[in-house]
């Protein structure tokens, strides 16, 4: 029988939450008329939380432990490749998260959407230590990316499976999953869910967790705009650089020529040979960039395009 759903929960010392999670999460599966499964990954707990994965797991659910914490992306990459459903919804296991927004958000999957997002409208949160900062990250993602959500470190989601198992996750990656496969062509809304108190345990998340979003978000850019050319980035800083080299130059001529500055008391003129030696490097780093890229294409043997459907029609 095909399994329709899997649910990732990753856990990290969340003792106390598991069992009702696992309970409120049950029983908004068993009234969906969809095969599920339910995929626990302990992320290096040191609090019993696997103790208490242990306890709850059902026939149709299996826990995954990490032997130490490797953090939340390594945590779903593992439930995304244990994964045998043909949606995938990630869900934190500290009870912020409602499992009764799931079938909502499932309706709105089969409509034709390859990604739902959750957005916590209304948050349970510190304002000044979580919902400020999380706000301007957001903004600040949906600018750069081109792909517009509200709350991208909303960890309850619906994925389509097969586009995840696709994927290379690594570093802070899994909250830029929906940008990622915007990047693919893949079809993205965003549906507003309940967001709780915290009723035990302590959040892992703080201030140093939006700088470190912020860093890899350079690194998505580049992935999503760059990855199979990336010597329009380096040659555009290149010849950039070269031009602004030249404009510097051109008005030490200016000075000398003109208003007969020597060249020794005009700065500029060592700003502009710096720039220009910066943009030659810039444009070797574009071509070496290139030659690695093309490596890593033939090497992975896996094609920087996505499919979304084939038809065939058989011959009259």
């Amino acid at each position: 029988m095909t399994t329709e759903i899997s649910v990732i929960i990753p856990v990290f010392n969340e003792s106390g939450n598991i069992a009702p999670l696992a309970a409120r999460l049950e029983e908004v599966l068993l009234k969906m008329a969809a095969n599920w499964e339910v995929i626990w990954v302990d992320d290096g707990s040191t609090d019993g939380s696997y103790g208490e994965i242990k306890t709850v797991l059902r026939p149709n659910s299996s826990a995954i432990r990490f032997s130490r914490n490797f953090g939340q992306t390594a945590a779903l990459a593992a439930g995304i490749a244990a994964a045998k459903g043909l949606w995938t919804i990630t869900l934190d296991a500290d009870l912020q998260n409602d499992p009764l927004d799931i079938p909502k958000m499932f309706g709105r999957a089969v409509e034709g959407f390859d990604v739902v997002s959750g957005w916590r409208k209304k948050r349970n949160d510190s304002f000044f230590m979580r919902v400020l900062p999380s706000a301007a990250a957001n903004a600040i993602i949906s600018r750069v990316t081109g792909v517009r959500l509200h709350d991208y470190g909303c960890t309850l989601k619906i994925y389509r499976t097969n586009l995840l198992k696709d994927l290379d996750l690594y570093g802070e990656m899994h909250r830029f999953l929906p940008a990622i496969l915007g990047y693919g062509g893949a079809s993205i809304t965003e549906m507003e869910v309940s967001h709780h108190p915290r009723a035990a345990g302590r959040s892992k998340y703080g201030l140093m967790r939006t700088f470190k979003v912020l860093l890899d978000l350079f690194t998505v850019k580049f992935m999503g705009d760059f990855i199979t050319k990336p010597i329009y980035l380096f040659g555009g800083l290149s010849f950039s650089l070269g031009l602004l080299s030249a404009c510097l130059a051109g008005y030490t001529l200016y000075n000398k020529i003109v208003c007969h500055i020597f060249v020794k008391d005009q700065p500029l003129f060592l700003v502009a040979i710096f720039l220009a030696l910066v943009g030659v490097q810039m444009a070797f780093l574009g071509l070496l960039a290139e030659l690695i890229i093309r490596s890593y294409h033939n090497s992975a043997k896996k094609p920087f395009y996505r499919v979304k459907e084939t038809i065939d029609r058989d011959p009259v």
